[in-house]
């Protein structure tokens, strides 16, 4: 239905890719993965025709109508939300147009009567009479609820107007769909609810993630961006990444028999095919690991930083306690009566559908925000480092990143700060360019140097996977599953919480929900849990 053909794309001397030819069908989810820069949401903008390529064509199946998960918040500012979803569709949504330009005419003709006949029975065979049905549907399944139906997108949060574009490129159900990035400020329930519907999806789907979780959940196929090249894999990407450390294990090892590497390849096709659950999934995952061959999955460039967090003294039992905190955002409640105590070696991961909420406890726990209500105390041989969701004032002055990093190390020698700054991937040259330069993911891993340097006890993260790739996602995920002291983190990653997080408290504008010595899955899946879905679901709707 879409394919490319001869693809390549150049910019200058750069070469994102070169000689694609891939063929995407029906049926199947694509993960597009690749390290920051390699040209991810560049070739999905080639394929919905926002760019063109250097060479190369790609060929959309007549009449297929596809359907793009748009970037800028602010376009549909002045249109309301249900428009805007309908406006996804632009056949059906011209259509109405030009139906209600006819209708409001005052000298209606003969011929503007045959014209709206044949624009009625296009909109008949388009479903047209469920368009707003369906629109609301999708709306208050993303949890748009219905009294921000009728207003403007201006007048929604920045969260909410992303759920509004996401409810956009899925609706009418689309033939062929480019997501980019579109689990981004949703929250994990949310996250949950796309899944299902990408998995139930019977046309082509095409997403660029970061999200590992959201990945090996949808996709049947991983479009990997590497070396300039462009390949196609079955399975997800846990299958993927463990696929390629195995390519990578037996080609270095030459010394070893070929019935021993062939029998370490069978018992991985044997693991993967066991856990191949989805049944959408299981099929082309058991035709591919049966042919599968180790010189099929080249070497990888990727990189991965490192990240590790040492104490520089142990805390004491009394970590923080908080008492009746209250905070409201104008009349509306973040957070009420919250009364939790932190120990020692806790890694809580706070949730909850309102990003603000979270932030600004951790603002009110840093000493930059106050509560309305409550009181909280930390304990005397804590030591903490803070994670901001925003990092801006962090990157202001004109001065290069040894400089930047050398404000918070003991150790000012600059041997020692390269060599720090190396690990986390800026090496050589990298060290001398201005922090006012920097990627969003580039501040990320300044900012995760500087908690590394702390000696912290106790850290702070407010949405740390935001901005970084899959190989510094999975890094940061590492060094705080082995972190010896307390972690007080929010995240909209699904695995990132599921493996860091040992206990869970959700804020809600009426109270919270706090529940120890359980992961994620284990919370989601709890009979308390369910059952509050269930209302949350039953208000949406109503």
């Amino acid at each position: 239905m879409i394919s490319c053909q001869n693809l390549s794309l150049q910019f200058g001397k750069r070469k994102l890719f070169d000689n694609v030819n891939i063929t995407f069908n029906p049926g199947n989810c694509y993960g597009v993965i690749g390290a920051n820069g390699s040209g991810k949401s560049t070739f999905l903008k080639i394929l919905s025709g926002e760019v063109e390529s250097t060479s190369g064509t790609v060929s959309i199946k007549d009449g297929a109508r596809l359907s793009v998960l748009k970037q800028d918040q602010f376009a549909y500012d002045a249109y309301p939300v249900l428009t805007t979803v309908i406006m996804g569709h632009k056949k059906l949504y011209d259509i109405m147009q030009e139906k209600d330009a006819l209708y409001a005419k005052e000298n209606f003709t003969d011929e503007d009567g045959v014209r709206a006949s044949e624009l009625e029975a296009e909109f008949a065979n388009m479903n047209g009479w469920d368009a707003e049905t369906q629109a609301a549907k999708l709306l208050s399944d993303l949890g748009i609820t219905v009294e921000l139906h009728s207003l403007n997108m201006a007048q929604l949060e920045a969260g909410q107007k992303v759920r509004v574009l996401l409810a956009q490129a899925l609706f009418g159900n689309p033939d062929i769909l480019l997501l980019d990035e579109p689990t981004n400020q949703l929250d994990i329930e949310t996250s949950m609810w796309l899944e299902e519907f990408l998995c139930n999806f019977e046309n082509i789907a095409i997403v660029v993630s970061h999200d590992r979780h959201f990945l090996d959940q949808v996709c049947t196929h991983i479009i990997d961006i590497d070396f300039a090249k462009i390949h196609l894999y079955s399975g997800n990407y846990s299958f993927w990444i463990e696929a390629s450390e195995l390519a990578l294990r037996q080609r270095g090892d030459r010394n070893r028999k070929v019935e021993e590497k062939r029998k370490e390849l069978q018992e991985f096709i044997a693991r993967f095919s066991a856990n191949a659950s989805k049944s959408r999934q299981a099929t082309s995952r058991k035709k591919i690991l049966e042919k599968l061959s180790v010189d099929e999955i080249p070497p990888s460039s990727r990189k991965y930083p490192f990240v590790g967090f040492v104490q520089e003294r142990e805390a004491g039992n009394d970590v923080l306690h908080i008492e009746r905190l209250t905070k409201k955002s104008g009349d509306q409640p973040m957070f009420k009566d919250l009364t939790i105590h932190v120990n020692k070696g806790d890694k809580i991961a706070f949730m909850g559908r309102q990003d603000k909420s979270k932030t600004t406890l951790f603002q009110i726990l840093m000493g930059e925000a106050e509560a309305d209500a409550g009181s909280f105390k930390w304990g005397a041989t804590t030591l903490r480092s803070y994670f901001p969701k925003d990092n801006t004032n962090y990157f202001t002055a004109d001065m290069n990143l040894i400089d930047w990093l050398r404000q918070y190390s003991k150790e000012r020698e600059e041997n020692f700060i390269r060599g720090f700054l190396g690990k986390m991937l800026f090496s050589g040259e990298e060290a001398m360019k201005s922090v006012k330069v920097l990627s969003g993911g580039e501040r990320v891993r300044c900012m995760l140097s500087k908690m590394m340097l702390s000696g912290a006890n106790v850290l702070i993260l407010d949405e740390p996977t935001n901005h970084l790739d899959l190989e510094s996602i999975t890094a940061l995920n590492r060094g705080l599953e082995k972190f010896a002291g307390t972690v007080l983190f929010s995240s909209q990653d699904h695995q990132f919480v599921q493996t860091v997080a040992n206990r869970i408290i959700e804020l809600t504008p009426d109270g919270y929900i706090d529940q120890q010595d359980t992961n994620l899955d284990e919370y989601l899946a709890s009979p308390r849990i369910q059952e509050r879905r269930a209302e949350l679901q039953q208000y949406i709707k109503h």
